[in-house]
């Protein structure tokens, strides 16, 4: 896991879960390559790592990618670092993390907004600063009623990686029950979306390596 990712891993619990005990936490991608987000989780926590193959970190192996073996409305969060890249059709997955949340539920998803072609055994996907809105229409028209509470990239730290990064609750009733938010606890980020409010935050259209680009070429940045 790249530095950035612990960093977001570990605001995102010290954020919305810092409080819990006993929480169940489930891990989509859990294998530990270079950290995982188990050692992040608070103490206490009930930590279920999840993969689609076998490895250090992983308490279950999904014998179907698209379905996760727990009853409806068991977890307190799900979260997933560096893995939804790799699901060829990760609109069924985030389905699938609704279901077994429950109503106040959090899903935490870091996927990334850039970076080299990496293949585990595919790699399929980058996400931009519209999809979180766009999962959670694909949600609603599925029959759920998510919410975003707020999504944001990062910027890169020690390597190449931009992160999105995205919290959800599945039940947009219980929206006010997370009422802190990572964006207040982070200097800089690009093109953030906060619950609530209709424009975008920090907004930046050229990417952090286009900027730099930009910059080295005089040539001048895109505008939104």
């Amino acid at each position: 896991m790249h530095p950035s990712a612990m960093d977001n891993g570990k605001l995102f619990f010290a954020t919305y879960l810092e409080a819990c005990t006993d929480a169940l936490v489930l891990d989509i991608g859990s294998q530990d390559v270079n950290g995982s987000l188990r050692q992040l989780a608070p103490p206490g926590a009930r930590y279920l790592g999840l993969d689609f193959a076998a490895g250090r970190g992983v308490d279950l192996v999904l014998e179907d990618p698209y379905q996760l073996p727990f009853a409806d409305d068991t977890a307190d969060a799900v979260v997933s670092s560096s893995c939804f890249e790799h699901i060829e059709m990760f609109w069924l997955m985030f389905n699938e993390v609704l279901r077994v949340l429950k109503p106040h539920g959090l899903f935490y998803l870091n996927a990334p907004s850039n970076g080299e072609f990496h293949r585990y055994p595919v790699d399929c996907w980058r996400f931009y600063p519209d999809a979180g809105e766009a999962l959670v229409r694909w949600g609603r028209r599925s029959g759920s009623r998510p919410a975003l509470l707020e999504s944001f990239t990062t910027y890169q730290r020690l390597d190449i990686w931009n992160d999105f990064i995205a919290v959800f609750v599945k039940d947009e009733a219980c929206a006010d029950r997370h009422p802190g938010r990572m964006l207040d606890r982070i200097d800089r980020y690009m093109n953030g979306r906060r619950y609530g409010v209709d424009r975008i935050l920090c907004p930046q259209a050229a990417s952090e390596d286009g900027a730099k680009l930009h910059r080295l070429t005089g040539h001048p940045k895109p505008q939104q």
